[in-house]
């Protein structure tokens, strides 16, 4: 082949590499600024993601998780890259919706003393808020960030975040059961009988709310009509999910 001939193709490719690469940190860019920090929360750094934790290839869970959420920055053992909290917080900017994450980060911040934790950008309460706005429909986050208000003594603002899960998450068993695990740490034993009587109709097989409610002699078994009514709107529920056409 002759030599101009050849010299073409390697510019063409080299120029296609760095068309590619360009068009990849745009799109990064781009995916980025759909997840900024809340209002008074600091700002992100890093190009990479965000993406949503639970749809999130394996790949894009392990390039992060390798390096920076690795088992010895999840138990608060060994660090990876440096301090705990850049490696937690930057697993976060890339998952805002990290539920093991959002967790660990509660905990160094405890065993610290310090919020914002050395090397975050931002306060636990301003990952939620992130988190929260990135991927509203995340029940299991949002009863993380209940869990969260309750240890705070903030029950008003944990009892909205509170229904609206069970609301949402109507047509779940085990969110009706988590729901009532969380009015149970609130005291409020009337609605965890209530969650736990729905869970039960649902299906639910576990007994720890049930032995929680027991405990401080707050449990009563349900009346077969309220178990059949349950049932029953559950199922109703269910179907009408099950015939909207889908997108």
């Amino acid at each position: 082949m002759p030599r101009h001939l050849k010299f073409m193709i390697h510019a063409s490719r080299a120029a296609l590499a760095v068309a590619i690469g360009v068009a990849a940190l745009s799109a990064a860019a781009q995916i980025q600024r759909l997840a900024p920090a809340p209002p008074g929360c600091g700002e992100t750094h890093n190009t990479y993601g965000p993406f949503d934790y639970r749809t999130a290839q394996q790949s894009q869970r392990w390039i992060v998780e390798i390096a920076h959420f690795t088992h010895g920055v999840e138990t608060l053992t060994k660090g990876a890259t440096g301090p705990f909290g850049g490696d937690i917080g930057y697993t976060l900017a890339v998952f805002p919706n990290h539920p093991r994450a959002i967790q660990t980060l509660e905990r160094l911040v405890e065993k610290q003393k310090a919020d914002p934790a050395p090397g975050t950008d931002m306060t636990v309460e301003c990952y939620y808020a992130r988190g929260i706005a990135f991927a509203p429909d995340d029940l299991v986050f949002r009863m993380f960030y209940v869990s969260y208000l309750i240890r705070r003594n903030r029950p008003d603002e944990a009892r909205k975040f509170l229904d609206y899960a069970a609301e949402k998450g109507a047509e779940s068993p085990l969110t009706q059961f988590n729901a009532g695990m969380l009015f149970f740490d609130m005291k409020d034993y009337d609605r965890a009988l209530a969650q736990a009587h729905r869970a039960i109709a649902m299906g639910m097989t576990r007994t720890e709310l049930r032995d929680r409610l027991k405990a401080v002699g707050r449990w009563k078994d349900p009346e077969p009509v309220e178990v059949l009514d349950a049932a029953a709107s559950a199922a109703q529920s269910a179907s009408a999910v099950a015939s909207q056409p889908s997108r």
